[in-house]
């Protein structure tokens, strides 16, 4: 079973989770799972303004995705940051070039999951997910979340991110927070749910 997982990640902290989440992928027997990232739509200049230069560039050894690689994949995991409660605009604009996919049906009855983040704890990593969601629903994909059964999503002593839409993790306004062990522990969790689903789903 080959599980594609899918990125864009500025700060690093979108990258932190989808490792995880291959992490959690791979403890699934007889997966193949490929980390890929959306082509980055920003010049050079203006990340360096951003401050996202350094990140960005401990990211290049992670290739570049191909519409052609989703069409491959028994299942497909999304990470992307939040941009005023919806996807970033990079990945939309990959997203956007999916027709030909679409018009074959080659997406249809394979699993889709989003992870997320935000600056703030209701930035929007909810909404983000759910909207993401309208896009593989139109792509006849399989929508798999983070069930109740990841138990961290029931703590209340500590700030941390995770939904029942999926994994998530809160940057902070300075971009400097890095993702929680349990927000990890969230990520590695999806990663093994969405294996172990598609892999019934292909068997």
């Amino acid at each position: 079973m080959k599980l594609l997982i899918v990125y864009y990640s500025m700060y690093g902290h979108v990258y932190n989770l989808v490792k995880a989440a291959a992490e959690g992928a791979k403890s699934v027997n007889n997966t193949e799972v490929l980390l890929r990232q959306v082509p980055e739509t920003l010049s050079p200049e203006v990340l360096q303004k951003m401050g996202a230069t350094q990140t960005r560039e401990a990211q290049a050894a992670v290739p570049t995705c191909t519409v052609d690689e989703l069409g491959e994949a028994d299942a497909i995991i999304f990470g992307t940051p939040t941009r005023f409660g919806n996807m970033c605009g990079q990945m939309r604009q990959f997203l956007d070039a999916t027709g030909q996919l679409w018009q074959k049906g080659s997406l249809v009855g394979k699993v889709g999951s989003v992870i997320t983040c935000s600056n703030t704890q209701h930035g929007g990593q909810e909404s983000t997910i759910l909207t993401f969601h309208v896009t593989l629903l139109h792509h006849g994909m399989v929508i798999v979340g983070l069930p109740y059964s990841f138990q961290g999503q029931m703590i209340t002593d500590q700030v941390s991110g995770c939904s029942p839409y999926g994994a998530s993790t809160i940057a902070g306004g300075d971009a400097k927070r890095l993702p929680s062990e349990n927000e990890l522990a969230g990520a590695r969790y999806q990663g093994m749910h969405v294996a172990n689903i598609a892999m019934k789903l292909t068997a």
